[in-house]
């Protein structure tokens, strides 16, 4: 029986490391590859990390503890952003704001992060910023220190696209980093479920699973999957699917979006 834990929210007053948060390089080019797996496939894909990876701070303990993982993540009314993934659109960016806790603290640090994808590859840029911050935001769709460049060039798009808040995905995230240099991290992610959604915390919210029983397995590289990793894929029989938590959410969450085929394997 596993724990799913999160992760306490720090308070900048308090002076806190950043470091306290299970956080991903803030900016950087990397490659993903996307894997969806029955759950007994799941135990077989993690048993053969193992010797090559190590579990992160956050997934620790006996059994594999977990972590919850919520975004909430913003499109047009005419949904573009969602259109731009289905078509496949090889330049395209992704807002989204993210907390490590499904309930609103005090003293909590909330994610923003602005991604840039171009084909394979991805580059995100994210920063922090408290609840009040984010209350603030919402309320005006203006940062109240727009020092930050990732604050400044969230917030430019906001405005130039005209996005707002569409939907809201949560999960439980198992994940693990490389024993051998550090530049490859693999996440299992658990309980993928969505909503549609104004707000980060939302009163009440109608949460929908995709693909209940399965968990989706992602590889994050700075470079070219390492040998070991590719004899994964080859051994495992993995299919690299084009899996879009928020494309999913948009898709579970909206009545009037017709159901696609981003879901389908390459």
């Amino acid at each position: 029986m596993f724990h799913c834990w999160r992760p306490k929210s720090p308070c900048p007053s308090k002076g806190l490391k950043l470091l306290d948060f299970p956080i991903e390089p803030d900016v950087n080019w990397r490659f993903e590859y996307k894997y969806r797996l029955a759950y007994d496939h799941y135990l077989r894909v993690r048993s053969f990390i193992l010797p090559y990876m190590k579990k992160d701070p956050f997934t620790d303990g006996p059994g594999g503890r977990r972590y919850i993982v919520r975004s909430l993540y913003f499109d047009t009314d005419k949904l573009d952003a969602f259109v731009e993934k289905l078509n496949g659109d090889q330049d395209r960016v992704k807002l989204r704001i993210r907390s490590y806790q499904s309930k609103a603290e005090k003293d909590m640090l909330l994610r923003v992060e602005f991604k840039a994808r171009k084909g394979m590859a991805m580059e995100k840029h994210s920063t922090w910023v408290s609840l009040d911050a984010y209350r603030q935001f919402m309320d005006t769709w203006h940062w109240p220190d727009r020092s930050d460049p990732v604050l400044s060039e969230f917030e430019r798009y906001v405005h130039l696209k005209g996005m707002r808040p569409k939907v809201l995905v949560e999960y439980e995230r198992e994940g693990y980093l490389s024993r051998i240099d550090g530049l490859v991290r693999t996440t299992f992610d658990h309980h993928v479920k969505s909503a549609e959604a104004e707000d980060i915390f939302p009163n009440q919210a109608f949460f929908r699973k995709y693909y209940p029983g399965m968990v989706v397995f992602e590889i994050k590289c700075d470079k070219r999957q390492p040998f070991w990793l590719r004899k994964l894929v080859q051994e495992q029989g993995l299919k690299l699917i084009a899996n879009s938590k928020f494309a999913q959410g948009i898709e579970l969450s909206r009545s009037d979006v017709i159901r696609a085929t981003w879901s389908s394997e390459y």
